[in-house]
């Protein structure tokens, strides 16, 4: 047995949990919020309990330093050594990454150079990856990457039809996301299809930030995020994919700089710029029940985005074998699922049992009946989990 710790950091935060490996038994979880602000709040649940506190984190040494000292005097650890070694969840791994990675000097620089891709993650995973490095020294750190699973695509599925030049010298191509997130639910799923001969599954990670991942066989085919997280379906805030010219043309129009209107496609528009009423899909939905117009449009849109996606990988699969919702909005809100298998039901033969489906928030169930052509399952995402395996196999069970 060893105890394995993942980190998923951000610019502000720094999510936790510590397994027990290889049973993959979750000993705590927590959260360190509002890192650089006044007053940030720290969250810990374990053996049933949860405390919070609202300590000051100047910066993400503290922060790494609180976590591991409370692990410490709630006695989850009995010294730092317990920890026999650490995950980081890091967004952006380019074309160098298939697999995790052991932190070294090569893995930290080519994270760092590839910080323009991801500037609002890449620089926070480093900038935690450092403040766990100097509070553990002793122990062995893997960086784990959200594009690595993505890297079995096939070219035709990751260049952009750009000048050839800008592909080669600045390696633009489709990454992707959510990498760690569907590689889970592709080995959740196949449970689903023992007697399939080829597991074709289309795993639908739909959150605030979301994605969809054409799996066979259990590798990536295809994925909806591109270059970047803007890419794909409409999201909370961001856009997904549209007409290129609208950037320029908006530039034009509103006098804007590209910088600017690059940061309203990311942060200020999908259902937070279609809805009136914000980012949160529970509030559209509810504001959809009332009658707001723009929320029923936005609504609509983000539901047909869905369900051409899903359209595209069936025929891109040469069919499907299971659909999984998942993530955020996946996981909790059956009217999300209800209304995209609605709008694929007729051309690729889906049916769901709507009493079941409307029951399920947040728990694994297979919600498709037996009459439809394609099995269709809520599977919860446990991204943590799966940087806990690497961790343990590349430095404890290797």
């Amino acid at each position: 047995m060893a105890k394995v710790l993942t980190i998923n950091s951000g610019s502000s935060s720094l999510k936790f949990k510590l397994y027990e490996m290889p049973e993959e038994r979750e000993l705590c979880s927590g959260n360190c919020e509002k890192i650089g602000l006044s007053e940030g709040i720290f969250t810990i649940k374990y053996n049933g309990k949860k405390d919070e506190s609202h300590p000051v984190f100047p910066n993400h040494k503290v922060a790494a330093k609180m976590v591991v000292d409370a692990l410490l005097e709630k006695k989850i650890i009995s010294s730092y050594d317990e920890i026999a070694a650490a995950g980081h969840r890091i967004v952006q791994g380019g074309k160098y990454f298939s697999h995790s990675a052991m932190f070294d000097k090569d893995t930290e620089d080519k994270i760092e150079s590839l910080i323009p891709l991801a500037p609002l993650h890449n620089a926070a995973h480093l900038t935690c990856f450092r403040a766990f490095k100097e509070v553990l020294p002793n122990c062995p750190m893997i960086a784990v990457f959200d594009t690595a699973y993505h890297q079995s695509m096939e070219p035709e599925d990751y260049v952009f039809p750009i000048p050839n030049e800008l592909t080669e010298k600045y390696d633009i191509r489709r990454y992707g996301a959510h990498g760690t997130s569907h590689n889970y639910l592709a080995l959740e799923g196949e449970k689903y299809l023992k007697d399939t001969a080829g597991k074709r599954i289309i795993s639908c990670h739909i959150g605030s930030g979301a994605s969809i991942t054409a799996i066979k066989d259990g590798k990536c085919v295809a994925t909806s995020m591109g270059l970047t997280p803007l890419g794909g379906i409409m999201m909370g805030t961001r856009t997904g994919d549209m007409d290129p010219s609208v950037f320029n043309y908006v530039v034009k129009v509103t006098g804007l700089s590209a910088e600017e209107v690059y940061q309203m496609f990311n942060k200020k528009s999908g259902f937070a710029g279609m809805s009136t009423v914000g980012p949160d899909s529970r509030d559209v939905l509810k504001a959809v029940e009332e009658g707001n117009e723009h929320a029923i449009l936005a609504n609509k849109l983000f539901n047909r985005r869905i369900a051409d996606y899903i359209g595209q990988y069936y025929v891109r699969l040469g069919g499907a074998d299971l659909i999984i919702f998942s993530a955020g909005i996946g996981e909790n809100e059956p009217r999300t699922r209800r209304d995209v298998c609605a709008l694929i039901k007729d051309a690729l033969g889906v049916e769901i049992d709507n009493e079941i489906n409307m029951s399920i928030h947040g728990k694994e169930c297979l919600i498709s009946t037996p009459k439809s052509k394609i099995k269709v399952a809520v599977i919860p995402t446990n991204e943590e989990v799966m940087i806990a395996r690497d961790a343990y196999k590349m430095c404890v069970a290797k």
